[in-house]
């Protein structure tokens, strides 16, 4: 079953990671709503903390049946009253036979309800074991075989007058009012496309949280470069292959929300994504059956929704 926190911090990452604690669960176990943005105010006033609505996954409860009343009490509860005794000649008092009380079956129901509950407790511990031998599998394979250290690329120098030169030489003079030190290197991908490497050291700076920082570096070099270009241009900038491992990682994301929806039957709304990314998801489950995906809201909170169908 589905269920959600509210939680609140100075900004939106220390909200959820407030929100992340207190579930002990990692960010691609949750969906992120965004409530309320932070405020700084003026001297004090007006001041307000940022405010997001995290939502989980959770197991359905065990529903323990209650315990089915003795008929002892009511028994005693609807005694006859007693009848009053003729003048005549007294008799006896006859002995008071008691009801027995009827046996119930709330003890067998309670042992059942505990096997049951120590059944799931030992699966439960025997899929912990098995996760954790899989993850120190995969980390002695990753120790075994240490990946080969990747060639440096070789970028030729932009031709005088070019659009790669244009295109290095604002990038250089935005890099450097930033306080960086990367050096970009452009160069022609396609008709109207150029490709953009940035190298360097503390590039993760320029990168920022979920490429933020990347996404408005191009949107400048796109806007002030095209000023000057008879034709439109598309200029793609990245630092550290961030572009693929981010598509890689929205993909096995994609993948892992979408089996959530066929198991539990329901659909999800995912954190909100610009356009690139939720086209990322949609490629990556375009194919997958019982399973369809469509956008909602609007701009910058649009979403994308895994959705069952049969």
């Amino acid at each position: 079953m589905e269920k959600s926190i509210i939680a609140t911090g100075a900004s939106i990452d220390v909200a959820i990671e407030s929100a992340l604690s207190q579930l002990g669960l990692d960010r691609d176990s949750v969906s992120v709503m965004v409530l309320q943005q932070a405020k700084a105010g003026f001297l004090g006033f007006g001041k307000q903390l940022a405010k997001v609505q995290v939502t989980y996954e959770a197991p359905d409860p065990v529903v323990v049946p209650e315990k089915p009343k003795s008929a002892l009490g009511s028994a005693s509860r609807s005694k006859p009253k007693a009848r009053p005794i003729p003048e005549k000649k007294p008799e006896a008092p006859k002995p008071e036979v008691k009801p027995e009380p009827m046996k119930t079956e709330a003890p067998k129901m309670e042992k059942k309800v505990e096997k049951a509950e120590k059944k799931i407790e030992k699966k439960t511990e025997k899929f912990e074991k098995k996760a954790e031998k899989s993850e120190k599998k995969v980390e002695k394979k990753a120790e075994k075989k240490p990946a080969a250290p990747r060639e440096p690329r070789v970028y030729a120098p932009a031709e005088a007058g070019s659009t790669e030169e244009k295109i290095e030489v604002f990038l250089k003079g935005l890099l450097e009012k930033m306080g960086s030190d990367a050096v970009p290197h452009a160069w022609k991908e396609g008709e109207n496309s150029y490709k953009v490497d940035l190298t360097g050291t503390d590039l993760g700076y320029l990168i920022g949280r979920r490429g933020d920082t990347l996404d408005a570096i191009q949107h400048l070099a796109n806007y002030t470069v095209n000023r000057d270009e008879e034709g439109h241009i598309r200029i793609n900038i990245d630092a550290e292959d961030y572009r693929q491992k981010r598509e890689d990682s929205l993909r096995r994301y994609a993948r892992k929300k979408a089996q959530q929806v066929l198991k539990a039957r329901r659909r999800t709304t995912l954190e909100p994504m610009n356009a690139y990314e939720r086209h990322v998801i949609h490629a990556a489950l375009q194919d997958m059956d019982n399973i369809t995906t469509h956008s909602t809201g609007t701009e910058p909170n649009r979403r994308v929704v895994i959705e069952y169908v049969r």
